[in-house]
């Protein structure tokens, strides 16, 4: 049997190791939970800016739904502007800038401000000089050249069409199984959702909404 004075040492010397983990797991709790509290923080600051062009915040139906149908996506302005983060990830921005820049021109109505609004559009999504050429078939680009000579509000339509069809089949499937998108609808990052065409959910009766396949490249050509 040890002396009482050393009995005592060891009680102490284990003490004070136990006290010494108990710190460690306390501090990294608080780490943890600290870390968790900015991560909601910062979800909460980025769902409060997507309140754009008058719309109200989307609920949380609203978000689930942009995985659903790529439809209800484009025609929400908060779900445009949290694709538009996924496609800049992706390197692919220009495809929804150049589907943007095609709505605005269909708001127009003054056949100057259609002009220049039009070339605009083509030297910075058509013209193959421009860093940020849109992937568009032969065909396309034909009709795209012909409008061109006296354009109008409807000059990109075959255009705005391709790739508003090719951000559905090649980039929408990623997005739907991306971080961004399943911490925003609270989802299980293990969780996998299938996309809907015409027939589907969302997706019924939409013509230039084909059944989204996926797709191993960034960006995909027509040519």
């Amino acid at each position: 049997m040890l002396p009482e004075p050393v009995v005592r040492s060891q009680l102490a010397e284990m003490s004070g190791k136990w006290k010494g983990v108990v710190q460690r797991i306390r501090k990294s709790l608080a780490v943890k939970s600290s870390d968790e509290l900015n991560t909601k923080n910062k979800e909460a600051n980025y769902l409060d800016s997507l309140t754009c062009d008058g719309e109200p915040p989307p609920t949380l139906e609203d978000i689930r739904s942009w995985g659903h149908s790529f439809d209800k996506l484009m025609k929400s302005a908060a779900g445009r502007k949290v694709f538009r983060d996924f496609l800049k990830c992706e390197y692919s921005e220009e495809n929804i800038l150049f589907w943007l820049a095609c709505e605005e021109l269909k708001k127009e109505s003054n056949p100057e401000v259609v002009e220049e609004k039009a070339r605009f559009i083509y030297e910075d999504y058509i013209s193959i000089l421009s860093p940020k050429e849109v992937s568009l078939d032969s065909r396309v680009r034909e009709i795209v050249n012909k409008n061109m000579v006296d354009p109008t509000p409807h000059t990109f339509d075959e255009a705005q069409l391709q790739i508003y069809t090719l951000m559905h089949r090649d980039s929408y499937p990623r997005f739907v199984n991306s971080h961004i998108f399943k911490r925003l609808a609270q989802l299980n990052n293990n969780s996998t959702i299938t996309c809907s065409g015409p027939g589907g959910a969302g997706g019924a009766g939409s013509s230039n909404s084909p059944p989204p396949a996926g797709s191993s490249s960034r960006k995909e050509s027509f040519a």
